[in-house]
């Protein structure tokens, strides 16, 4: 269910504080946790560590991302593959 557009997109305050003190371009990171935030078009250009529960992701902003939230661009699980010993086997003859 999408937020109400009476209140308009959830953009974290701290955030967007941190962007607006820095320059466009710059090459810090800005680590985050808060990941049900949307991207903005200030944010364009500016480098964010979105937190997956492990670690942090760097996501490089792009003018594409603009609506969507930065959870979307850190994954939070982590495939490893299918199969048990038939996939190995597999893997091995190649």
């Amino acid at each position: 269910m999408s937020r109400s557009l009476k209140k308009g997109p959830y953009v974290d305050e701290k955030l967007l504080k941190k962007v607006k003190e820095l320059k466009r371009g710059d090459k810090t990171i800005i680590k985050t946790w808060s990941r049900a935030c949307v991207i903005t078009p200030e944010m364009v250009g500016f480098t964010f560590g979105v937190h997956n529960g492990k670690e942090h992701i760097a996501v490089f902003i792009t003018e594409d991302m603009v609506g969507h939230r930065l959870g979307e661009f850190s994954a939070t699980r982590k495939f490893v593959r299918h199969g048990g010993k038939m996939q190995r086997e597999l893997e091995k003859g190649k």
